[in-house]
């Protein structure tokens, strides 16, 4: 059994930086490290949003999210590096890059189930 989670983070409000950012966010182009990182730690799924600078991750993850795992070599490069095109989000913990979002409505509870 699976969970479906959502997270907000902004980007650096900069269109070329913005621009630089998908780029290594294109297909094939995630660090493969990272990649293997991201599924260690126990996301089935991840897809991630964009509107302006705010970006929004919906996210599958298993049942025993988040696993403990061992942190790549490359894991604190790519994370410095992405931290150039971030910016936390006003209520942010310090340190916090994607803030979890809270579910507030769902049509299939309205619907009683039926989409």
């Amino acid at each position: 059994m699976s969970r479906r989670l959502c997270f907000a983070l902004d980007l650096v409000d900069d269109a070329a930086k913005i621009a630089e950012y998908e780029a290594y966010h294109g297909p094939g182009r995630v660090w493969p490290a990272i990649v293997d990182d991201i599924k260690a730690q126990g996301f089935e799924g991840m897809e991630i949003w964009r509107s302006g600078n705010r970006m929004v991750m919906i996210a599958t993850v298993a049942d025993d999210f988040p696993r403990s795992r061992p942190i790549p070599p490359d894991y604190d490069e790519w994370e410095t590096l992405m931290w150039s095109f971030q910016q936390a989000l006003p209520h942010a913990e310090p340190g916090q890059k994607w803030v979890p979002m809270t579910k507030i409505f769902d049509l299939a509870e309205q619907t009683g189930g039926k989409g």
